[in-house]
Parts: C-alpha cells; sequence; structure tokens
C-alpha cells in the first residue's frame, strides 16, 4: 500500500489504537520551555511521578527571557519566576536544562535544529504551537496542551487523533527576492489562516526543494498559521548535509544507519493525500501584511483590498481590523512610516536571515527614527554572525544585536512595542496587540524589513508625502531589474541581483 511521509512516520510510532478513539502514539522529543511547563510538573508532583524517558526532553527558557543584560536578575517578576521555575523542576526531575548565559540556550525552535536534536523521522511535541517548525527535517512535529506535556512526561506517549492529510506543492522557480517568508504569507493569502485546518501538511514541488534547510524551517514554522496541525517536507540532501556533523547528530556507523533510513522517508508516488493544493512559484512576490492575521497579507507592490464584492459579515471584519491597523481599503502601503523593526523570532532568527539583513543594510545608515531589534535565535547564530562578521556591518549601519530569546515575537518580555506604532516584524503573528498593547504589527522577510530603516537620497527631497510618487513608484517600475527590499520608510530603493547597494541603484 502506496503512503506519504506522514503516515510512514506516524505509524511507525503507533503503540496502540483506542477503537472508535484516539492513537496512543510514542514521542522521540520532548522540548519545554517555561511557559506551557509549570502545570504539568506540578501534576507530576503531586501525581508522585517521575519522567519516563528524561534523556528524551530538553528544557530552556525562551519567551521570557530579556534580551540584554542576561547575566544579571530578570526585573520582571513574572517572567523571573517562570524562567526560575523551570530551571528548578529540571533539576527536580533530571532533566537537561539550557538556562539563560548557556551557549546551547535560545529559542527552542531554534536550537533543536541547530544542534542536531532535531531529526527525520522522529516525532517531536512542544507545549507551544510553532513546534510544526521542526517538521522542515522530515519530522512529524506539532504543538500540544500542558496537560499532554505532563502525558509526555510520565510515560513518552501521547494521546492524538490522526490528522487529516494535505500536500502543497509549489511548481517552477521563485522570483528575486522572494523567500520562504514570502512562500508563508501568499499562501496563507490565498488559502486563509483556516485553510489547512485539521491537517497535516507536506511541502512538497520544485520551489519546495530550491529552499535552504533555514528556509524549509520558516516555512514549517508557519503552517500553523493556516490552521495546521503541521507542516513537514521529505528530507533530501540539503537536509542530509545541515545535520551532518552537528552535536546531537548520530557519528560514525549509526550515521550510515540513520542516513539510509533517512532516505526511505518521502511520500510514495502513488501516495493519496485527503487533500491536494497547488501553486505558481511565479505568482509569489514579496509579501506584508495590512491587517490583524497572517493570511490579510499581499505583495509589497499591490493595493490593500477594497470591500467590492464582501459579505456583510467579512466586511464588518475587514473594516475593523483596517481601522486598528489605521489604514484604508485600497491604500498603497509604500511610503508609510514605520516606528520599529523587528529582526528574529523562530520563524527568521537564523544565521540565513542576519545574512540577508546584512546584505540590504551594508554601507547605509538606520534611519533615525527607526527603533531596531535584531535578535538572534541562538547564541550558536549569534557566534556565526561574529565570526562572519556581520556584527561589524550591522553596527556600521547603527544597529544592535541583542541577546538571543522571542523577543518582540509576543508580548511577555521587556521588547515591546508601544501603543499606536508601527512594527515591521519578521515573526509569525500580526494580532492585535501581540507585539504589546495597541501595537500595529506588519509582518515581512528579513530581506523585506531590512530596506524599511535605509536612509537614502529620498529622504532629502521633500517631507510632502507626495515624494513617494517620484521615488516609490520608480521601485514599482524597477521592480523585475532589483530585489525588492524596503518596506515603509519615506522613500526605498532595491539592491542588485547580488543583493549589494551602488549609487547607481538610488531612484
Amino acid at each position: 500500500m502506496a503512503n506519504t511521509l506522514f503516515d510512514k512516520i506516524w505509524d511507525a510510532h503507533v503503540v496502540q489504537k483506542v477503537e472508535d478513539g484516539p492513537t496512543q502514539l510514542y514521542i522521540d522529543r520532548l522540548y519545554c520551555h517555561e511557559v506551557t511547563s509549570p502545570q504539568a510538573f506540578a501534576g507530576m508532583r503531586a501525581r508522585g511521578l517521575k519522567c519516563f524517558r528524561p534523556e528524551r526532553i530538553y528544557c530552556m527558557p525562551d519567551h521570557n527571557t530579556p534580551t540584554h543584560d542576561q547575566d544579571k536578575p530578570i526585573e520582571d517578576p513574572v517572567s523571573k519566576v517562570q524562567v526560575d521555575a523551570l530551571a528548578k523542576n529540571a533539576a527536580d526531575f533530571g532533566l537537561t536544562h539550557f538556562g539563560m548565559m548557556n551557549k546551547k540556550n535560545g529559542i527552542i525552535h531554534v536550537v533543536g535544529p541547530e544542534r542536531g536534536l532535531t531529526l527525520p523521522g522522529m516525532t517531536i511535541v512542544c507545549g507551544d504551537s510553532h513546534t510544526s517548525t521542526h517538521g522542515a527535517m522530515g519530522a512529524v512535529a506539532f504543538g500540544i496542551g500542558t496537560s499532554e506535556v505532563e502525558m509526555v512526561m510520565a510515560s513518552q506517549c501521547i494521546l492524538q487523533a490522526r490528522p487529516k492529510t494535505m500536500r502543497i506543492t509549489i511548481d517552477g522557480k521563485l522570483g528575486k527576492g522572494v523567500t520562504a517568508k514570502d512562500v508563508a504569507l501568499y499562501m496563507m493569502s490565498k488559502m486563509t489562516t483556516s485553510g489547512a485546518t485539521g491537517y497535516f501538511v507536506e511541502y512538497a514541488g520544485e520551489a519546495i526543494r530550491s529552499l535552504t534547510m533555514e528556509g524549509r524551517l520558516t516555512l514549517c514554522n508557519l503552517s500553523i498559521e493556516m490552521g495546521a496541525r503541521g507542516g513537514m517536507i521529505a528530507p533530501d540532501e540539503v537536509t542530509f548535509e545541515y545535520i551532518k556533523g552537528r552535536e546531537y547528530a548520530p557519528k560514525g556507523a549509526e550515521w550510515d544507519k540513520a542516513l539510509a533510513y533517512w532516505k526511505t522517508l518521502k511520500s510514495d508516488d502513488d501516495a493519496v493525500f485527503d487533500k491536494e493544493v497547488r501553486f505558481d512559484a511565479a505568482d509569489i512576490q514579496p509579501m506584508i501584511t495590512y491587517g490583524t492575521n497572517p493570511g490579510m497579507g499581499m505583495a509589497i507592490t499591490a493595493h490593500i483590498p477594497t470591500t467590492e464584492g464582501m459579505s456583510d459579515v467579512e466586511k464588518g471584519s475587514f473594516e475593523k481590523s483596517l481601522h486598528y491597523m489605521g489604514f484604508q481599503p485600497g491604500e498603497s502601503l509604500l511610503g508609510k512610516k514605520v516606528d520599529y523593526v523587528f529582526l528574529g523570532a523562530c520563524t527568521n532568527g537564523r544565521i540565513e536571515d542576519f545574512r540577508a539583513f546584512a546584505s540590504i543594510v551594508k554601507g547605509r545608515k538606520k534611519a533615525d527614527h527607526i527603533t531596531a531589534w535584531l535578535v538572534p535565535g541562538s547564541w550558536m547564530v549569534d557566534e556565526q554572525i561574529r565570526q562572519e562578521g556581520l556584527d561589524k556591518v550591522l553596527e556600521e549601519a547603527g544597529f544592535e544585536i541583542r541577546q538571543p530569546g522571542c523577543s518582540a515575537c509576543l508580548a511577555m518580555n521587556d521588547d515591546k512595542i508601544p501603543a499606536g506604532k508601527y512594527s515591521v516584524s519578521t515573526s509569525n503573528r500580526n494580532f492585535e496587540g501581540r507585539q504589546g498593547p495597541g501595537s500595529r504589527t506588519l509582518l515581512a522577510s528579513p530581506l523585506t524589513a531590512a530596506g524599511g530603516r535605509c536612509r537614502n537620497r529620498c529622504d532629502n527631497r521633500s517631507e510632502n508625502v507626495n515624494v513617494k510618487n517620484e521615488c516609490h513608484e520608480t521601485e514599482i517600475q524597477y521592480h523585475n531589474k532589483y530585489l525588492y527590499s524596503f518596506a515603509f520608510g519615506k522613500c526605498g530603493y532595491g539592491p542588485d541581483y547580488s543583493g549589494t547597494f551602488s549609487e547607481s541603484d538610488d531612484p
């Protein structure tokens, strides 16, 4: 019988099936952070239980950790309690714990793959919806609730209903300047944030195969934003090359054995999915969101949709969202002034993201009115940034690299966007108040986010809003010639195909 990639991994981990009920599934790896684990540990203590397989559980704080002065006590009392509780719980239950200032610390969904803890063929869970990230490496990975965290701690198993399967195929080659983040935002704009509800999604096609490992991690990270249970990509040479030599990856004969198995992890040619969806890569452009959910996105050169053809219910929700954002139907976002830029999160906090960002700002200066938070996803990413000299490029452009953590992805630490301010963010969610009460978030790729804070000659031409007609319209004209890479400064321009600026690029 032909099987999908999901079927092969799921079936290999079934312990037993409950008649007319869920499946008992064995879990290879449990990741724990400080927010969703305290109640699980409390439940274990109340029942006098120990972790069944502590060697398969890894803990680290990330949501509440400050991104500065991590060597000092945490000032926020709630954050301190949660971070300290995780350290104590991990010690009490004999679990591996990568605390703040530990060189293996970072965002758990960044650390897992980069340390070789996440491997093809695994089942992986965490009390965090963006656990879907790990599916990029050919794993079945999904977020779970706190009671389920306790269940896995106690038994290394979980009760789960088997999800349906969906394959999303992206045919053709991605255009210049189009990244995995743009692919995800494009899919959500077409399928909505509920378009994959109830499904486990496998991504396939030429465009997907062309993505780097970092890009694949970004794409699978955002699967949950379409309502999917998880997302995954069949492992290939890109995957194997990424894993080889990493700290916790198999070595020697174990590597050879693992690799032979990993090469079998792909959907059979005649495998049947519950749903098939196809997109043409040529239709995807650099994207930006304009509303209050990730599905409200558009090409950065486009205009916000109008209410024409909407039902009364749709119109009401749409207008409420635009009112919150301070935008109008049919409006262009080019020329809009932004206040904050955030590079980081488990979506775009990897070394590739910092390389992309640095390639755009090299030789330029940050706009004075922009507050920028550049936050590596881990200490390993921070080390790579400095080894490659990206820190010098960024510092010369006026940027500061902060310490690892979830940072401004969500308002659970010190990095909050003030009410009414606009933030171009490389994170995963733009809900009302997601980055702080009253904050206004626009999701974009690192390439797009980078340009939004660079000055150029257009800054000095006029303070009149009409200056966009002189500069931004030129940008649209040159879209096919240049990588589109700016967000909303007073004026912007794109780099050439090499990702570098020259004076001749100025409109």
